[in-house]
């Protein structure tokens, strides 16, 4: 018999996520089923998007919501063979037991020197999101401007090197001098640190006096209000997350958008990713081939361990990640 370990949402988060509000399981699993497979947890995925999905979707008690990257380490279904890694959408658990039909292998062309962890960043959900905003949302085009905020992030680091790729000037923020450096390493033509500038609109303006046609947004708030106003007629804006706002106990307020919509007349456009699953394997495989290509670098933030799993989530939300904040079970 297996024995699972698993972190449960003990409390809704009231403001900042607290290490009290999860509490550590064991879960007894039985044996298995025919159809079934036993997968033990290898990665962990730690991602903004689960403060408030938390908040919408889950009960206190239930396990916290997440994917991970899994070996299949018992199979009573022919489709699944003993060693094989998969993506999974089973929350903070080290092992589990499916029915195969949620799992995602990993592509069959995966180099063996390519660490498993990118399947949850780069070649993965946040990967994908980059890529399918910047395509089908923002509909970027050669010459183009492109500002990402958040841009050191999972996501926003690989917006910014996508854009690079077609062919536009890219203009990333980030909130430390270290993160700054590391856009200005990948490629980014410029970068600063949000926290420090004296004037937002100043450093937007500096950054790309004609203006932005395309702004991918992952924080909201604030920095969306300003930048709004730095956009070029016609500009596009895919809204992607609002990390400046998850964990507001009481809700922000304007300015508000429609003066700048109506006049500048710009297409402002919020996005889940899983819209184009049906095209997951196309973006799997553009970005896979862009990273074995050296085209598209890659950052990890690994925390070992499942028990530093809160820890982990906690200092992701506080922007103490630089690239994909993944635990190591």
């Amino acid at each position: 018999m297996v024995i699972a370990k698993a972190w449960v949402l003990k409390k809704h988060f009231d403001g900042f996520p607290k290490t009290s509000d999860f509490d550590l399981k064991e879960i007894k699993l039985p044996s298995l089923k025919d159809g079934e497979l036993l997968l033990e947890s290898v990665f962990l995925s730690v991602d903004p998007y689960m403060r408030p999905y938390s908040q919408r979707f889950m009960k206190e008690g239930d396990i916290m919501l997440g994917t991970q990257v899994a070996r299949i380490i018992e199979s009573k279904n022919p489709a699944f063979a003993v060693g094989a890694f998969v993506v999974g959408d089973r929350g903070w658990r080290t092992h589990f037991i499916s029915d195969g039909k949620n799992l995602q292998l990993l592509p069959s062309n995966w180099p063996e020197s390519l660490p498993k962890s990118l399947a949850l960043g780069t070649v993965g959900m946040p990967g994908l999101t980059a890529y399918f905003g910047l395509l089908e949302v923002c509909k970027m085009k050669p010459g183009e401007t492109v500002l990402v905020n958040a841009a050191a992030g999972a996501v926003g680091s690989v917006v910014g090197q996508l854009a690079k790729i077609g062919g536009c000037k890219v203009v990333g923020c980030a909130g430390s001098d270290d993160k700054v450096a590391y856009l200005k390493k990948i490629g980014f033509d410029e970068a600063f640190n949000y926290k420090t500038v004296k004037s937002l609109d100043e450093a937007l303006c500096k950054a790309s006096p004609d203006g932005y046609d395309c702004f991918f947004d992952n924080v909201g708030g604030e920095f969306s209000s300003v930048a709004i106003n730095q956009m070029k007629k016609y500009g596009r804006i895919a809204v992607c997350g609002a990390i400046s706002q998850y964990n507001d106990s009481v809700p922000q307020k304007g300015p508000y958008v429609q003066i700048p919509m109506i006049f500048k007349e710009l297409q402002m456009e919020g996005f889940i990713v899983s819209r184009w699953n049906n095209r997951r394997e196309e973006g799997l495989q553009a970005l896979l081939k862009w990273v074995v290509e050296g085209k598209v670098k890659c950052h990890e933030q690994v925390t070992e361990g499942f028990e530093n799993m809160p820890m982990a989530f906690i200092g992701m939300l506080k922007g103490e990640n630089l690239g994909k904040a993944v635990v190591k079970v």
